[in-house]
């Protein structure tokens, strides 16, 4: 079962993938769909978009021949990710608790 996954999450999971080291477009997308049931055209809108708001910055290499586009988070990005790690473990944990099972005489309830 695949849950939807919102705009912040997803901004969330690619600003946590650039955290580790600057990466070009494909590798950045292949990483993030290992994990997430996503497309890669779902991917570079989000992208832009982390530009545009200064999370990320985009810079160019030459790699045979052509040039690959390269993302690095910024320190406001970093930030952000911060926050975003913040919200999703209270997130997570609200959703935990609620979903948690309890024995109770012998029998098991999903909700206490």
């Amino acid at each position: 079962m695949a849950f939807a996954i919102g705009p912040q999450l997803l901004d969330g999971c690619v600003l946590a993938v650039l955290s580790r080291g600057d990466a070009y477009g494909y590798v950045l997308t292949q990483q993030v769909k290992a994990q997430l049931d996503i497309s890669e055209s779902t991917l570079y809108p989000v992208l832009r978009r982390l530009q545009r708001d200064g999370l990320l910055t985009v810079y160019d290499r030459p790699y045979q021949g052509r040039n690959r586009r390269y993302y690095a988070i910024t320190p406001v990005g970093r930030t952000q990710l911060d926050r975003r790690r913040q919200e999703w473990a209270e997130f997570r944990d609200g959703v935990e608790e609620l979903l948690k099972e309890e024995q109770q005489d012998g029998q098991t309830y999903l909700f206490s």
